[in-house]
Order: structure tokens, then sequence, then C-alpha cells
């Protein structure tokens, strides 16, 4: 017996990057990744090296399907970026933030939930664009030049952003509705 969902699936052909790092936060990566995945689109998560199982904060694995250093911009309509601790490590790797540059600069998504903000700051990306995020890197985002709203969550043209795990809900609905609506027919 085959079960067919009966679920639109608007982000058919849809390819999305999803970074993943140790002390990532569970919920941040994983929510968006079945959500999107559910949606139709296909989800690449990147860690510094491929096959490797990183941990999240509260223990739940993810092994990562690329390595970072092989993935390019222009294979991707957007990238997600979780909180967790895992951002103030990979906010360091040029790779992460040379493809966070390219992904703002073609208009693509740049999605940030929680601490993810920080790689997005350490990009260069948010000066004058309206972000929420966790309020323990609201001056981080300020002093980057972001322009700070405490919302759970701010869209600002192809940047999404949202405070924590409970605004991942309307993270998430605003970030499929903004794939779909730039999914061409």
């Amino acid at each position: 017996m085959t079960i067919r969902s009966t679920l639109p699936r608007p982000l058919d052909g849809v390819r999305i990057l999803a970074i993943v790092g140790d002390d990532y936060e569970d919920l941040e990566l994983w929510y968006p990744k079945l959500r999107l995945e559910e949606a139709g689109a296909h989800v690449t998560v990147a860690g510094e090296m491929q096959g490797r199982t990183y941990a999240g904060k509260y223990g739940y694995p993810c092994t990562s399907d690329a390595a970072i250093g092989d993935m390019e911009a222009s294979d991707f309509q957007g990238i997600v970026l979780p909180g967790g601790w895992m951002p103030d490590k990979l906010r360091r790797d040029e790779k992460v933030l040379e493809l966070v540059r390219e992904c703002a600069a073609q208009g693509k998504l740049v999605a940030a939930i929680c601490h993810g903000g920080w790689i997005p700051i350490s990009a260069g990306v948010y000066r004058g664009v309206r972000v929420t995020g966790s309020p323990g890197i609201k001056d981080d985002l300020m002093n980057a030049g972001a322009i700070w709203e405490d919302a759970p969550v701010v869209i600002d043209r192809h940047f999404v952003s949202s405070r924590k795990p409970a605004d991942l809900p309307a993270f998430m609905a605003v970030i499929v509705d903004h794939l779909a609506a730039a999914v061409v027919v």
C-alpha cells in the first residue's frame, strides 16, 4: 500500500542550505529542516566535515550531509542559521561567512534564529536590516548596524529572523511563504 500525502508542496525544487555544528540548538535546526522538507524543499545540512555527527545542546544528534567547504551559494535558494552556541564558533569560518554574504548579495533567503544572528553579524550583512534574535545578542545586532525589533519573526526583504524556539511556527510560516512566492512557476 502506498501512502501519498495530500499536503501542498509549494517548495518542490527549492534547495536550502542549513548549517550544523556542535552545540546547535536542537529545535532550531530540526524544526526548519523538517518543515521545509514537508513543503517539498531539499535541505542540505552542512557541517565542518561531511558525515560527522554533531550533538545538539540537548544531545539530539545530526549527521551532516556535506562539508561546509564544499558548498556554493549558487546551488541554493537560501541558508538557515540555527542558534545554540554553534554560531559563536562557525562565525569564525570564512567559508560560512562567504556563503552568507553571497546569499545576501544575490537576494536569497538568509534566515537566522536566536544566536544564529551572530553569523550574519560577522558576515557584515545586517547593516540597516530590520532583525530580531535572542535578547542575549540584541546589543551585538545593534552594534552591527541592524535595526532591532522585539517580535516573534521579522522579515526585511530576503532576511528573516526570529528570537527563540517558541517562535519557530511563525518563523517557518514566513520562510515557507517567502520561498513559495519566489518559486517561478
